[in-house]
């Protein structure tokens, strides 16, 4: 059995291995996700990281989760070579996605006009975690779109899994597991939209551990006069970018990993490679619609 319910700007799903204990691990998980909405949205004005982007390049002092969320970020924005940078907010937010998503998709794109700037880069965000402080230059805008939500789900999913003997969290296109799990495995059904029927196409996976991540530009979209624009923003450019893939999930140790894993691939020609190197099971579906599958990703069936 699986419970569902809005938080974060999706769908959180929670499915336990002790059926008696699911209200003790749905209530684990709201707290972690509420604990994580209040650090890390820029949505909010009363969030940590909100306090950070209006501070005018003035430091301020955090609590322990954004400082956990934005150490997060700065190594996956490292590890990916500055694919997955979190100094994009500001690129983000003139491009249109300003509110919740609700509200971008509910705006009149035909009297919409989006701008586009740079990205100043990972390397301009100041780190003090002895002393529970960050700094960014004035003008940078801090957004962990990406990387917050995926710890949010390994966060919740262990929250959940410590009540429930075990446990699987998804947020939309984010998945973590923890604890015991079913014999074979959690199923869990592929698509290009984490809202798409079960009965839907695509295929079904069984995952044991660890994290599963889907990124996709197929969904979370905008208009701008006769211009259609996507949340997924190229750092090396400042707009969203133009990627040869229309879908990437990504097994891996995390769901933080598998999340910066499939964001990062998004953005490279030669993903495959990138990530076969990493020995992470990934598949990557074409614009044209073509699976390439990678490191042991079990192919689609018929």
């Amino acid at each position: 059995m699986t419970l569902s319910f809005r938080a974060l700007g999706t769908t959180a799903v929670i499915a336990t291995a002790d059926s008696a204990s699911e209200g003790a691990a749905c209530a684990a998980v709201e707290r972690e996700l509420d604990a994580i909405d209040r650090a890390c949205s820029r949505f909010r004005t009363d969030s940590d990281l909100t306090r950070v982007n209006q501070a005018g390049g003035a430091r301020v002092p955090v609590g322990p989760l954004l400082l956990e969320a934005l150490r997060v970020a700065l190594d996956a924005a490292r590890d990916s070579g500055g694919l997955v940078d979190p100094t994009v907010g500001r690129a983000l937010r003139v491009s249109g996605y300003d509110s919740t998503f609700r509200v971008v998709a509910a705006r009149d794109g035909d009297t919409f006009h989006a701008e586009f700037c740079t990205v100043p880069g990972w390397q301009t965000v100041e780190l003090d975690e002895d002393a529970s402080t960050v700094r960014v230059p004035a003008g940078v805008e801090l957004d962990l779109g990406a990387t917050a939500k995926a710890l949010a789900c390994d966060r919740a999913a262990a929250a959940a899994a410590a009540v429930a003997g075990g446990a699987l969290v998804a947020l939309g296109g984010d998945i973590a597991v923890a604890g015991d799990v079913p014999a074979g495995g959690w199923p869990i059904r592929i698509a290009d939209d984490h809202a798409a029927p079960l009965d839907g196409p695509g295929p079904t996976i069984a995952v044991a551990g660890g994290g599963l991540a889907t990124s996709s530009t197929t969904v979370r979209r905008w208009r701008s006069g006769t211009i259609e624009l996507h949340h997924l923003i190229d750092p090396r450019t400042g707009r969203p970018a133009e990627s040869r893939w229309r879908t990437v999930s990504v097994a891996a140790q995390t769901c933080v990993d598998a999340n910066v894993a499939s964001t990062a691939s998004f953005l490279l020609e030669d993903a495959p490679a990138w990530l076969e190197t990493r020995r992470l099971p990934a598949r990557l579906v074409s614009n044209e619609g073509d699976s390439t599958f990678v490191s042991g990703w079990p192919e689609d069936a018929a």
